[in-house]
């Protein structure tokens, strides 16, 4: 396994894999841990507490918002709040600013703090955001397991592929999940937040001289499809719920269609219909 600096094709197809929600059962852990918690604790909600988490919960994990940013989340999350249960000071402002900021992270809040300090909707939403990551590298070590079959999916794929991790998770986070369990064994570069958003990630690899056709995008929620159809490559969903199955087949199926040219037209439509529909859309 090499950072992107060292990485070298070495075979004419690739797989790019997401982590967290896709190739890591760690998605549902952290939202339910420590960033819907974290939220509740940030702004004193606990009376609407389960209600609250439930809604944080369906944002994140379980409709077409899946794995949107961190702050687009926490953004929408609030707005909802704003309106049922109690006002939350400078929520416009915080809504806006997710919207459209050309970066959403821990680094960019810092900056307008220091813009506009008199707005304290963004030192809570920063506050917020370093208490998840603490929380994150709380949570033990026995709660971050692959899902069943990705590791036998990685091993399978990476005797006639090239194995990218694609995620935009923290880099730290992701070498120490991988690691512990045997998976880095499998891949050939990790592109993390580090390296920019999954498009960009999928875009460098691409300079590598892969025919499009022979790429294939791994992922769990509607970034990674975006990311995938803004480099022209394919998409293979890992259904929420349905983990197991979807690597069962991508060892199966999935990569034969990949090599054998047969993965897009009706097998690509098929992949997205179901991926839509396991969100409810």
């Amino acid at each position: 396994m090499k950072g992107f600096s060292k990485f070298k094709r070495s075979k004419d197809f690739l797989v790019c894999v997401d982590s967290d929600g896709c190739a890591m059962d760690t998605m549902d852990i952290k939202h339910f841990n420590c960033f819907g918690p974290c939220m509740v604790d940030e702004w004193e909600l606990s009376p609407w507490r389960d209600e609250i988490l439930a809604r944080w919960n369906d944002i994140n994990l379980y409709t077409i918002t899946r794995g949107i940013n961190r702050f687009k989340g926490l953004a929408m999350a609030l707005g909802e709040i704003n309106e049922k249960y109690r006002t939350i000071d400078g929520v416009d402002q915080l809504q806006k600013w997710a919207d459209t900021a050309p970066e959403l992270s821990n680094g960019a809040l810092e900056v307008i703090i220091a813009e506009h300090p008199d707005e304290k909707v963004f030192a809570k939403a920063l506050s917020w955001s370093k208490a998840v990551n603490i929380a994150i590298t709380r949570l033990p070590d026995e709660s971050k397991l692959p899902f069943p079959l990705a590791k036998e999916a990685l091993e399978h794929a990476h005797r006639y592929a090239d194995v990218a991790i694609v995620s935009s998770a923290n880099l730290a986070a992701v070498l120490e999940e991988w690691e512990q369990h045997g998976l880095l064994d499998h891949v050939d570069v990790v592109m993390s937040q580090n390296d920019g958003s999954k498009a960009l990630c999928i875009s460098k690899l691409l300079e590598f001289g892969y025919n499009n056709k022979n790429v294939v995008m791994c992922g769990d929620a509607p970034g990674d499809l975006s990311a995938a159809e803004k480099n022209g490559v394919y998409f293979y969903p890992i259904l929420v719920k349905r983990e197991r199955e979807s690597w069962e087949e991508f060892i199966s199926t999935s990569l034969d269609h990949l090599m054998n040219g047969s993965f897009g037209g009706e097998y690509q439509t098929k992949k997205r219909e179901e991926f839509f529909k396991n969100l409810g859309e």
